[in-house]
């Protein structure tokens, strides 16, 4: 879960929004995002996905259909883990330096990240609660 391309993250957030469909579904919904991939460029990425564990490939034939086999949550999880060590050698307040220095933050987001801080020291166990 850490790696995955531009057009895996559009796939798999077609099938996160469509769930189980076929290869045609997926183009279909891709072109409507302004995607201009062909079918068999997505039918192609469908089976290294495949192999790589990211979709699963239900039926046979005409009837085969995918479904993605990791969630939004399990993937962003993984991909921010990676960049965590990779790019800043595991020193999360390093990463929130970096973000905190290369933009303007709006102050209503200033105030959320304050909550989740303080929610976060009081009680470390848990995950954050929207």
């Amino acid at each position: 879960l850490k790696r995955i391309g531009d057009l895996q993250l559009q796939i798999l957030r077609a099938l996160w929004s469509l769930g189980a469909t076929s290869i045609r579904d997926v183009v279909d919904y891709l072109h409507r995002g302004g995607s201009e991939h062909a079918y068999t460029t997505i039918a192609t990425m469908l089976k290294k996905m495949e192999n790589r564990g990211l979709v699963e490939r239900l039926g046979e034939g005409r009837q085969q259909r995918y479904r993605a086999s990791v969630s939004e949550p399990e993937l962003r999880s993984g991909a921010l883990s990676d960049m965590l060590e990779r790019l800043f050698t595991g020193s999360f307040s390093g990463l929130v330096r970096h973000a905190l220095g290369d933009r303007k933050i709006d102050a209503e987001e200033l105030d959320e990240l304050e909550r989740l801080i303080a929610q976060h020291k009081s009680h470390p166990d848990q995950k954050d609660k929207p």
